[in-house]
């Protein structure tokens, strides 16, 4: 990891950040004055510049939420999401096939 930041650190990136999902930490850092990565002191409720993106710790767990204020979806949820629609997809190939019709073609 250290030799990634200063992968980071050397070629301009504005803001880089770290979590560590099995200890519940995450850390940030913004190029400063002197065109070097300064980390974010306080990132509870932080909100990236660049991305407008606002970090939180909510139950635990870091959430990340879109500039409107909307939560991004988490793995589980989208993968929810993901066997849901196959499922949907599954159906409507199932009635397709029923009223002989070939859903491949």
């Amino acid at each position: 990891m250290k030799r990634k930041f200063k992968f980071y650190d050397s070629y301009g990136v504005e803001e880089y950040y770290l979590y560590n999902p099995y200890k519940n930490e995450w850390t940030g850092w913004l190029r400063g004055k002197g065109g070097r990565l300064r980390q974010v002191p306080h990132m509870a409720g932080w909100i990236s510049p660049r991305l407008k993106v606002r970090f939180e710790m909510k139950a635990g767990d870091l959430e990340l939420y879109h500039p409107d204020g909307r939560r991004f979806a988490t793995y589980l949820e989208v993968a929810k999401r993901g066997e849901q629609a196959e499922q949907r997809a599954d159906r409507l190939a199932a009635q397709l096939r029923a009223l002989g019709i070939d859903p491949e073609a």
